[in-house]
């Protein structure tokens, strides 16, 4: 744990040095020192780091939760339904009809469509962290669609896992569907109207009571949503969204910061131990034309939340570059995919398509001006310009 912490360190100053965003260095970093390349093994089994992996996910969500206040919800649920549902609606078509362009099987076909259509909670919550854009007005959209995007996944997985274990029962597959949707709603409701109770629970003057009661709150519930089969890092989330909104939300913020940063270093680090470089060479031709589907399927949707949202064309190529990466779901489908005995090329395309997406985003984020210049619309030359909706500019916050 302490060689993770230190490595991903000092790749992350290295990079930081010529202008890297820290994302791809992290899993850089677990590549290296993982069981599949030569050199020093500093983790020989994934599964060793796996519960720090999964922490570090839960704050990631609990982090972008408390920034994701209960009145934007409110105030835009009904666009960010359809932005969220547009998007899926492209990618996940996209990606269900590659799957059946390559002619793997119908199951992989299905599993095909959740990997290129649902983007990484985990990286785009890091990339809005990294570029400053937290406070910016597509940042709402953004991360709608990741709301959206995580409703989806738990009935999605619950109607999939069914078919990738050779179960023909329907009533199985809509219980579990039924479960899922169930206890969604009820975070909902309690986001929703239980925040004045929480809030009161919550509080205290003490900082070290505070961490500990507002950390077990956000594992506890994450821990939780897993068993009703929502995925754990929606109820993390659904945890700092109410805490978010209380009198401590602001102390909250403050205290969870180096943990999630410290915790979601060891996410990615773990991420890149469990990819090995000798099973690329076989799928890099289905690996390149996902990437490049996904690319403009991405800006597409892109486009059309900018339309939803009256955006200009800067805020659209922000929205397409920062949902484009594709991360921890896309790793648990290729785990289910392998246990069901699914075509042995699946592991080594997802792995793939996952790391070349996972170092793009980032940096594609990070130059989207380029983008919004061929955008229909675009002047800008440069960053800060037609940042905000209907062309007029907004600055983006330099640090959080």
């Amino acid at each position: 744990m302490g060689g993770a912490f230190v490595a991903a360190a000092v790749l992350a100053r290295l990079g930081g040095r010529i202008g890297l965003p820290t994302i791809p260095l992290f899993i850089l970093a677990g590549i290296l020192l993982g069981p599949h390349t030569p050199g020093v093994v500093l983790v020989s089994d994934p599964h060793d780091l796996e519960m720090l992996s999964a922490l570090g996910l839960v704050l990631l969500l609990f982090y972008l939760g408390l920034e994701f206040h209960i009145d934007d919800l409110k105030a835009g649920g009904r666009k960010m339904a359809v932005a969220g549902g547009v998007y899926l609606a492209l990618n996940v078509g996209a990606g269900l009809a590659f799957g059946f362009a390559l002619g793997w099987g119908t199951s992989e076909a299905l599993v095909l469509a959740g990997v290129l259509g649902i983007s990484s909670s985990a990286i785009v919550t890091k990339v809005l962290v990294d570029t400053g854009r937290l406070g910016n007005p597509e940042t709402k959209p953004i991360l709608g669609i990741i709301v959206v995007e995580d409703i989806f996944l738990a009935l999605y997985l619950a109607a999939l896992q069914p078919i990738l274990s050779g179960a023909d029962s329907l009533s199985a597959a809509l219980l579990d569907g039924g479960k899922a949707f169930g206890f969604l709603l009820a975070l909902a409701l309690a986001a929703r109207f239980g925040t004045r109770v929480i809030g009161r629970l919550i509080n205290t003057p003490d900082d070290e009571l505070l961490t500990i009661s507002f950390l077990g709150a956000a594992v506890l519930v994450a821990g939780v949503s897993e068993w009703f089969g929502v995925a754990d890092a929606i109820g993390a989330f659904m945890v700092g969204l109410m805490l978010g909104s209380t009198t401590s939300g602001k102390r909250i913020l403050k205290l969870v910061h180096p943990l999630r940063d410290a915790f979601g270093a060891i996410f990615f680090f773990v991420f890149g131990l469990s990819i090995d470089p000798g099973d690329l060479p076989g799928v890099v031709w289905p690996v390149l034309i996902a990437v490049a589907l996904t690319l403009v399927m991405n800006v597409s949707a892109g486009l059309a939340a900018a339309r939803i949202y009256k955006f200009g064309p800067e805020p659209a190529a922000n929205i397409a570059t920062t949902l484009l990466a594709r991360g921890e779901f896309a790793l648990i489908l290729a785990t289910m995919a392998a246990a069901a005995g699914l075509d042995a090329r699946l592991s080594p395309f997802i792995a793939g398509y996952v790391l070349l997406l996972a170092i793009m985003a980032p940096l594609a984020a990070k130059q989207s001006f380029w983008l919004a210049r061929i955008l229909p619309g675009g002047k800008s030359g440069g960053p800060g310009g037609d940042a905000g909706a209907s062309g007029t500019s907004v600055p983006e916050r330099v640090s959080v």
